[in-house]
């Protein structure tokens, strides 16, 4: 079984040189932001835990992107944006706990954002799976 690399994978799509030209990883980074400010808000007693928890969720989502990015083979960099699509679905997640404990602020649109987020991690996952199945049909 052959191995993609990332160089080759450049090459498919040019204007990609770097995890930064990644839509998901921007908006992602943008989500880091956000999630840092809304969590300002939350209650003292949180400081250890949502705030803790989301804070840390955001960051692995970038954090992934560009560690997958980095790896050697395509195969291993999907595994790291599954870890980053799994990060964004724990924010969507803790976010509507938020809302639901009725904490000031606008969860609704960290919920939808971090959704974006995972919808776009999504896309370029299905994207890799199938640059791999098409190398793999030219040999």
């Amino acid at each position: 079984m052959s191995t993609i690399t990332r160089s080759q994978q450049v090459n498919v799509n040019s204007e990609i040189s770097s995890f930064r030209d990644l839509i998901a990883w921007q908006k992602g980074m943008d989500l880091i932001c956000d999630v840092y400010k809304m969590t300002l808000q939350l209650p003292d007693h949180e400081k250890f835990g949502l705030v803790s928890q989301m804070r840390r969720a955001a960051v692995s989502i970038s954090s992934n992107i560009a560690e997958g990015w980095g790896r050697d083979s395509t195969q291993e960099y999907i595994r790291f944006l599954n870890i980053a699509r799994a990060s964004a679905c724990e924010i969507s997640t803790q976010a509507e706990v938020c809302k639901r404990l009725e904490y000031s602020g606008n969860w609704p649109a960290i919920i939808e954002q971090s959704e974006e987020v995972g919808r776009i991690i999504n896309g370029l996952i299905k994207s890799l799976r199938k640059y791999i199945t098409k190398a793999r049909t030219l040999k």
